[in-house]
């Protein structure tokens, strides 16, 4: 089996993703951007808020929306950790989510033990020591 290039699985990531807010939120994000750094997956979405949320902000509920993103990303971590890990077929250490209800955007870090097995892993951003 070809494996992939890390460009075409920053693709396949953020497809993935669009298509679980899709199915899970009713809303996927207007723009996805996707980038490997190092041993980490830095992901930002734009327009992540859902209208319900919207509403309760509209209406002057802004705990109520904080209090719903804060489930509704404790919902989907376990699924955007699985699907990431299925993608890249490496364990995830750790992943953070945090949406901000005034821009509508939401930023994901994914921090791995070991790079993804892929064509061309020299491409991805290193830190210098």
């Amino acid at each position: 089996m070809v494996q992939a290039n890390i460009g075409q699985l920053e693709i396949e990531i953020s497809q993935r993703i669009i298509k679980l807010y899709h199915d899970r939120l009713g809303k996927p994000p207007s723009q996805i951007i996707c980038h490997f750094f190092d041993t980490e997956i830095v992901i930002s979405l734009e327009d992540s808020v859902t209208q319900v949320e919207q509403t309760l902000l509209k209406g002057g509920y802004d705990t109520l929306a904080e209090q719903v993103r804060l489930y509704l990303e404790k919902i989907i971590k376990s699924e955007l950790k699985s699907l990431i890990e299925e993608l890249i077929g490496k364990p995830i250490l750790d992943l953070m989510t945090n949406t901000n209800l005034a821009t509508g955007r939401t930023g994901i870090i994914v921090v791995l033990n070991q790079l993804p097995d892929v064509r061309n892993a020299e491409s991805i951003p290193t830190r210098e020591m």
